[in-house]
């Protein structure tokens, strides 16, 4: 087990679709999920994909009892999801904070589906197949895209609402509620 390196934005490997797990149950495959926990830990996130550590597969993982960068977020169960699908439950979107270990001290506001239901597997092989909604629903979408090759910034529907966290907190923006407004709809308080 290892602390890896986070891959940046501008790094090209991040905008790749990756491959999928073609072997379940392995000693890399083991090695891979448990760098990622390591590095995830060390960094405070709340999830991390196999792309930002430089592995070109569709792994995933996410989980969080209280995290420092979102202290105000419910919990999400821990979760190892490999080749995942994610299912929309309804046409309801929330627009909501984000950031992203790849995108270091930057925030911006995306609006997510708000119930999901995400299916895949576990590293033994084994199905997973769970209903999310709110955060846990967000957090899957987020690292899902990084497995698309898609990072946070390019599903910004507004630029105001994007920036560095200590200029952004400076200037009230990162006050703004977003629970099922549209932030751009919405005067920050500055």
């Amino acid at each position: 087990m290892a602390v890896k390196a986070v891959l940046k934005m501008g790094e090209k490997s991040l905008l790749e679709r990756s491959r999928e797990v073609e072997q379940f149950n392995t000693a890399e495959l083991d090695q891979l999920v448990n760098d990622m926990w390591d590095t995830m830990e060390q960094e405070n996130g709340a999830g991390l994909a196999a792309p930002q550590i430089g592995v070109n597969l569709r792994v995933v993982i996410f989980g969080c009892e209280s995290n420092p960068r979102y202290p105000e977020a419910p919990a999400v169960p821990h979760t190892i999801l490999i080749n995942p699908t994610i299912e929309t439950l309804s046409d309801a979107m929330e627009a909501g904070w984000e950031g992203c270990l790849s995108v270091p001290g930057m925030r911006g506001v995306v609006s997510r589906y708000t119930d999901i239901r995400y299916r895949g597997f576990d590293p033994q092989g084994n199905p997973v197949d769970r209903i999310a909604s709110g955060f846990h629903a967000r957090v899957v979408q987020h690292e899902c895209d990084h497995l698309d090759g898609i990072l946070y910034p390019s599903r910004i529907a507004d630029m105001r609402y994007f920036g560095f966290c200590e200029e952004l907190e400076a200037n009230e923006y990162m006050s703004v509620q977003t629970n099922g407004s549209n932030p751009a709809e919405t005067t920050p308080a500055v």
